[in-house]
């Protein structure tokens, strides 16, 4: 039910002198310092929906410091699904470059010959060495890789934003130990 008030910004139509009139779901809006969300087996004040200021927050016996819609977006549960694949994570790189969520037409240079040294991805429509997003630099002792350095590039293609090296130890021609180190 609701009590409607023109001086309050309500409907003259809604504001009648003889009491409360029903809330018209597709028109009205509850007016209120915060909601708690009640289920069939729980009645308390541990899961809330606030505003402080111009921030919405949100708040569950889980979760008991409030948090606004921002932090959470910002968070894991605001990436979406688009955000996610657009990600400069190494871990998204490792292989063989950028895939789903950057622009078709990146392209890869390789130096070295048999035994490559370095492989670097570039945007699309940069000129090396500009714009790079991704690059393995390779170091062999004979036919072994004794070290992999990736280092992973801002949206500028310039400032690194992680480099991990991976530093590999051989008997005879199989590997035995490799130790990562993520700087």
């Amino acid at each position: 039910m609701k009590q409607e008030s023109t001086a309050l910004g309500g409907d003259d139509a809604d504001a009648v002198e003889w009491g409360p009139t029903p809330i018209e779901p597709q028109e009205d809006a509850v007016e209120a310092a915060g909601l708690y969300l009640q289920d069939a087996t729980n009645r308390d004040e541990t899961t809330l929906i606030d505003r402080l200021g111009l921030d919405m927050r949100f708040m569950d016996g889980n979760n008991p410091v409030a948090k606004t819609l921002t932090e959470l977006l910002a968070g894991d549960g605001g990436l979406t699904e688009t955000a996610h694949k657009a990600l400069r994570q190494l871990i998204h790189f490792i292989e063989d470059g950028p895939a789903e969520g950057f622009a078709s037409g990146a392209f890869k240079q390789t130096t070295g010959t048999v035994f490559p040294t370095a492989e670097i991805w570039y945007v699309v429509g940069s000129t090396p060495p500009a714009g790079k997003i991704v690059e393995l630099l390779t170091t062999w002792t004979g036919p072994k890789i004794t070290q992999e350095v990736w280092k992973m590039y801002d949206v500028d293609g310039s400032t690194v934003l992680v480099t991990v090296t991976d530093t590999i130890s051989y008997s005879g021609l199989f590997e035995t130990t490799r130790t990562r180190t993520i700087a």
